[in-house]
C-alpha cells in the first residue's frame, strides 16, 4: 500500500539547522507534485513547499523564502525539507502529501488537492 513517512523532526535551536525526510513506498514520484505542509496548536494547516514532478520547479510560503528548501531523490523515493535558521515560529508539526491531481505545483497550495498523507513528525524550535 502506498504509504509516506515523515522523520528529522525534533529539537533545534533558533539559527540552527534541521533536515526533514519523506519517506515513499508503493508510489511513484515521477508524476505527482509533492507538498510540505505545517500544522501548529490552534492554528490551519497551513502549506510551506511544494516541488514539481514535472520540471522540478519548487515553491515557498514567503515566511520560509530563503532558509528552507525543498528537494526530492527519486531514485530512493525520499522528499526532502532542509530547515536552514529556524525560528521558533516555525514550531509545528510537518507533514508531506502528494497532489494527485498535477505534476506541477499550484500556489497556493489547496489542501483537497493532496490526497496521501503521512502521519507527520514534530518540530520544536527553542532556545
Amino acid at each position: 500500500q502506498v504509504q509516506f513517512v515523515e522523520s528529522g523532526g525534533g529539537l533545534v535551536q533558533p539559527g540552527g539547522s534541521l533536515r526533514l525526510s519523506c519517506a515513499v513506498s508503493a508510489f511513484s514520484l515521477d508524476y505527482y507534485a509533492i507538498g510540505w505542509f505545517r500544522q501548529a496548536p490552534g492554528k490551519e494547516r497551513e502549506g510551506v513547499s511544494c516541488i514539481s514532478s514535472s520540471d522540478g520547479s519548487t515553491y515557498y510560503a514567503d515566511s520560509v523564502k530563503g532558509r528552507f528548501t525543498i528537494s526530492r531523490d527519486d531514485a530512493k523515493n525520499m522528499v526532502y525539507l532542509q530547515m536552514n535558521s529556524p525560528k521558533p515560529e516555525d514550531s509545528a508539526i510537518y507533514y508531506c502529501a502528494a497532489n494527485l491531481m498535477r505534476r506541477r505545483c499550484q500556489w497556493p497550495l489547496t489542501l483537497h488537492e493532496y490526497s496521501y498523507w503521512g502521519q507527520g513528525t514534530q518540530v520544536t524550535v527553542s532556545s
